[in-house]
């Protein structure tokens, strides 16, 4: 059952965040960041981390925007939360992955005596610099909510000075913009596949929310389930995540030689390999480059299930896969290509078009399902940014990632040149980032 457009513009209208609290639930996150914090906690729990807020978006002065008093009061609500035992019973007992109990024992009691770090939070030219530090297991799981209550203070700034009957319209036009593309989603056929990947950037849990109920209804069988473990649980649909940058970042930034630096993105797979004994098989391999890393890659990788590709030309990074499956002995029509940098309507439409039937496509539709308000507002206020929440430092030592999209790099210049030495990255195509 839809919320009918009045509802949600009454809440927002009404808001007031102890009741409607941007971040409700510790498991109002992505799905993967508590497979990857099981992983750490098994394999590198005492590692010591710096996880530090990135605006891309320069223009977007969100110190500005965003009054530091209610970043701080939303910032302190989420170090009060614990999970919750319904929370606890879902993660423990529910069948992921065709997994039952994914999550182990010891992992589960960690988390639930689990409070966040403290966070570290100044303005400095117009931007709010916000870190968090401390155990790996403990500070990685501050990248969502960090991430959510940002863009949705800033959704709440925008939308503060409009009256309830301007919110109705907003939103109503914002639906039909969703509806429109859930019927253009609906003409690829029935083997369409496609995710909600949109927590981290999202407008706001509300408009999440919504936005999932639609594609329930919209897209049927061909809507596979949410990275957000909350709204998967209320909703009774399929949690879906595997890994993220993260990993190798972290394990490159520890490694003592540029050997153990080259080995460092195939040792992440390798304890990953262990942790849930064949399943989640799915490579990400653009952190240091994916020609280099596919290349590189021990056989026992291309018998996995499939890649995500998430930088880069996807049409090109895919065609590489595609070649690189059958040298190595496999058949690409049974490999799994998850596509997730960016994506829209038209995008998906081409992607879906070019590979149906050539290898088994999916789609992990992020920002521009959950946060697409372009054009809705005066001055496009509400149009999405780049904002990401990133490991910066692992015991002391810089993190790099190089991505297939240069603009995608983060690190120390010296740190990223040395990298690329080492990962035998060569040009690269720019390409403008959406999110």
């Amino acid at each position: 059952m839809m919320i009918p457009t009045a509802d949600i513009a009454t809440r927002v209208y009404n808001h007031k965040w102890k009741i409607d609290p941007i971040v409700r639930s510790l498991i109002d996150t992505d799905f993967y960041k508590l497979l990857m914090c099981q992983s750490v906690f098994r394999n590198r729990p005492d590692v010591n981390v710096t996880f530090s807020l990135i605006n891309r978006t320069k223009s977007i002065r969100l110190a500005e925007l965003i009054d530091e008093g209610e970043l701080r009061e939303q910032l302190d609500h989420v170090r009060s939360l614990s999970l919750a035992r319904g929370e606890s019973t879902w993660l423990r007992g529910n069948t992921f992955y065709g997994k039952r109990q994914m999550f182990r024992p010891d992992f589960m009691e960690f988390l639930e005596g689990l409070r966040l770090p403290p966070y570290h939070l100044e303005k400095r030219d117009g931007q709010y610099e916000l870190t968090f530090e401390g155990s790996w297991p403990q500070v990685m799981l501050w990248e969502i909510p960090a991430l959510a209550i940002i863009m949705e203070l800033r959704s709440r700034a925008v939308l503060k000075d409009l009256g309830r009957f301007e919110l109705q319209v907003l939103y109503a036009r914002a639906m039909t913009r969703i509806w429109e593309k859930i019927e253009a989603l609906r003409a690829l056929g029935p083997d369409l596949r496609i995710a909600d990947f949109g927590t981290r950037r999202r407008h706001s849990f509300l408009w999440q929310d919504w936005c999932v109920q639609a594609l329930i209804e919209g897209l049927g069988n061909r809507f596979t389930g949410t990275s957000n473990c909350l709204i998967a649980m209320r909703r009774d649909i399929e949690a879906i995540g595997t890994n993220a940058h993260e990993l190798p970042m972290v394990y490159a930034a520890l490694a003592d030689t540029d050997e153990a630096l080259r080995q460092a993105p195939y040792k992440v797979l390798a304890d990953w390999h262990e942790e849930h004994d064949g399943n989640l098989r799915i490579i990400l391999p653009d952190t240091y480059g994916t020609p280099g890393f596919l290349s590189g890659a021990p056989d026992w990788l291309a018998g996995w299930t499939g890649i995500r590709v998430d930088s880069g030309d996807p049409v090109a990074t895919t065609e590489y896969a595609i070649e690189w499956w059958r040298s190595r002995g496999e058949d690409p029509t049974q490999k799994l290509v998850i596509f997730s940098d960016g994506l829209d309507v038209a995008q998906i439409a081409a992607l879906f078009g070019r590979f149906h039937g050539r290898v088994k496509v999916s789609f992990g539709w992020g920002t521009l399902l959950t946060n697409d308000f372009r054009g809705l507002v005066p001055g496009d206020g509400l149009a999405p940014f780049s904002l990401v929440c990133k490991a910066v430092a692992a015991d002391g030592r810089p993190t790099v990632k190089l991505s297939d999209n240069p603009n995608k790099a983060t690190g120390p210049a010296d740190a990223i040149a040395h990298y690329r030495r080492v990962f035998g990255v060569g040009e690269q195509v720019r390409s403008g980032v959406i999110v």
